[in-house]
């Protein structure tokens, strides 16, 4: 089979000719149909991950037909279409991963390959309304986003949420998943273009983050703070976050792309109540309710581009660049 690999830290990925992989017990076999990327593909490139090891063939989001099943699998699954929930052994513990828990790409073998073995514990049905790009864009991303607004932040209906740095994967399902739960969602963005997409999805509005004033342009628009606050990105911005979320309200968040805060104003947070929640992927119930929601809201995922997999160099790159709106797909 083809598959693309990293070889060397800060070099391009190549692809490769590798053997087929073969269904261990509990496993399946899955013919993918399509794969997406996140940012931890190009993290991993960069060589920014503790203990890689190289050759690695990345790649958590995948969709795809199964095509064999190993001992102690249920053969029914064979002919099925399918989805891959990237959260390996998880654990017994619903609020927090176990020690053997890791994400499908690193070590393990990802999911930019024509085929890929997974237990079938990891499996789920394709949500019939989806094209396979718009499949394989929702895993990880979708699972990130439902834990961050449901099982950690609580979100109900009728709350107010604001979600930053709108037009990446998880911060566009976390519009469309709090939208879908009747909730009130304004967003931030770098890009005027993006706030306006984000507004044709649902958004009552938003604001440029990058103006010296965004939050209290946001306070005024909107009314009042915030109950929920879904952030990936970190930086000075988070301690303006603090200033936008009302008195027992949550900031989820699950990344720090722009770094770490330089000044934290604990003070504000236990005066005011303010729970901030660290998050990162989902359990498999996490994965269950994910998948439920956009089965019954018939959501469906923004693919921004679609590439062939000889091209996930020039994905990755396109990645880099952060101008997408919505997941970056390869189709196989």
């Amino acid at each position: 089979m083809k598959a693309v690999q990293i070889v060397a830290v800060k070099q391009p990925v190549v692809l490769r000719e590798l053997p087929a992989p073969v269904a261990a017990p509990g496993q399946a076999v899955v013919q993918l149909r399509a794969a997406a990327l996140n940012h931890r593909d190009v993290f991993i490139q960069q060589g920014l991950y503790p203990g890689i090891a190289l050759p690695v063939t990345p790649g958590s989001d995948g969709a795809g037909v199964v095509v064999a099943v190993g001992r102690e699998a249920d053969a029914a699954w064979i002919g099925r279409e399918v989805i891959i929930n990237p959260a390996l052994d998880w654990g017994s513990d619903p609020r927090a991963q176990g020690p053997a828990f890791r994400i499908l790409g690193l070590p393990d073998a990802g999911t930019f390959a024509e085929q890929i073995a997974i237990p079938v514990a990891n499996l789920a049905p394709k949500p019939a309304h989806l094209t396979w790009e718009q499949a394989a864009a929702l895993p990880l991303a979708g699972l990130t986003a439902w834990r961050a607004l449901f099982t950690r932040a609580q979100l109900r209906a009728g709350e107010r949420v604001l979600v930053t740095g709108i037009g990446g994967g998880a911060a566009l399902f976390a519009l469309q998943f709090a939208r879908a739960a009747g909730a009130e969602v304004w967003v931030t963005s770098g890009a005027p273009e993006k706030l306006a997409r984000a507004q044709a999805l649902g958004a009552r509005g938003g604001v440029n983050y990058r103006d010296a004033d965004w939050s209290e342009q946001l306070l005024r628009a909107a009314g009042g703070a915030f109950d929920v606050v879904i952030d990936s990105a970190g930086g000075d911005g988070f301690t303006k976050l603090v200033d936008c979320t009302k008195p027992g309200g949550r900031i989820a968040f699950f990344g720090a792309t722009a770094g770490n805060p330089k000044l934290f104003e604990m003070r504000k947070c236990f005066f005011r109540q303010i729970n901030v929640l660290g998050t990162t992927m989902g359990s498999p119930v996490d994965f269950a309710g994910m998948t439920a929601l956009v089965a019954s809201a018939q959501l469906v995922p923004t693919v921004d581009r679609v590439f062939p997999l000889a091209e996930t160099e020039a994905a990755l790159r396109h990645l880099e660049a952060a101008a997408q709106f919505g997941k970056i797909v390869l189709k196989l």
